[in-house]
């Protein structure tokens, strides 16, 4: 059965989306997903399906919905794609805490270095549905803006790393 990673977006960021992970396990299981597992707090979810990833997506949509009383994102990718984006990552010397990768629906815009605002020591660079982000001295200081990824969501690469290492475990 294939496995999926699901990558909520504003759940338990800035005291917005509040949703504990044991919910949304219970959740998943509620919607027939296998071996729903998470790690850390922030919206990461691991599962086997035999639904194709639009279809569980739609699902789990849907779920979070009525629980959450509002509209809440879910990128999902295969373990597949994950090991992808973490070797194709432009900064592969950066410390992964300081290095975002953006999850997107579709190809970052064309022209994207033309919307960033209020870059300093920020290295940016798209990939294939992804913007990577390598924060020089951190995120804490950094005002970066980047339009393209409201719709997206965010992991540095010690977390693509962990629900690679997460799914493989099964």
């Amino acid at each position: 059965m294939p496995t999926h990673i699901a990558l909520l977006r504003a759940v338990n960021v800035g005291g917005t989306g509040k949703l504990p992970m044991a919910e949304l396990r219970a959740m998943a299981a509620r919607i027939g997903f296998d071996n729903p597992r998470t790690y850390i707090a922030s919206g990461n979810l691991v599962f086997e399906s035999a639904m194709p990833a639009d279809e569980a997506r739609a699902a789990l949509e849907a779920a979070l919905e009525a629980y959450a009383g509002k509209p809440v994102g879910v990128i999902m990718r295969s373990p597949e794609a994950m090991q992808a984006v973490l070797d194709a990552s432009p900064f592969p010397e950066a410390a992964g805490n300081r290095c975002i990768v953006h999850f997107l629906d579709a190809a970052p815009p064309a022209g994207l270095e033309a919307t960033l605002r209020h870059r300093a020591d920020e290295e940016i660079a798209a990939g294939e549905r992804e913007i990577y982000i390598h924060y020089g001295e951190g995120m804490a200081q950094s005002k970066l803006v980047v339009p393209a990824t409201k719709t997206g969501t965010g992991r540095n690469l010690n977390t693509v790393a962990k629900l690679i290492a997460l799914a493989a475990r099964g």
